[in-house]
C-alpha cells in the first residue's frame, strides 16, 4: 500500500512537498495550489506564467506566483497536463 500525491493539491499549510511549488490562483479571492515542478516544462502552464508576468511583473501580492485566472480555468488546464 503506497501513498500518492494528487496531481494538483490545494493546501493551507506552508509545507510544500519536494518536487513541487505553490501558486495562488483566482481573480478576486486567491486559493493556494501545490503543483509539480514538471508543469514548468508544459507550454500551457508557461502561457499562464506569461499572463502572470504581464499582469504582475515580478511583484506578486501574495508573496508567491499569482496566476490571474479563475480557479475553474486553472483546474481545467492543469487536468490536461502530463506530469
Amino acid at each position: 500500500m503506497g501513498f500518492q500525491l494528487p496531481r494538483i493539491a490545494s493546501t493551507k499549510t506552508s509545507a510544500i512537498p519536494k518536487g513541487c511549488f505553490a501558486v495562488y490562483v483566482g481573480k478576486n479571492q486567491k486559493k493556494r495550489f501545490v503543483v509539480p515542478l514538471s508543469y514548468l516544462n508544459q507550454p500551457l502552464f508557461q502561457d499562464l506564467l506569461s499572463q502572470a508576468e504581464e499582469e504582475f511583473g515580478y511583484h506578486h501580492p501574495m508573496g508567491g506566483i499569482t496566476i490571474p485566472c479563475s480557479q475553474d480555468t486553472f483546474l481545467d488546464l492543469t487536468s490536461r497536463l502530463s506530469v
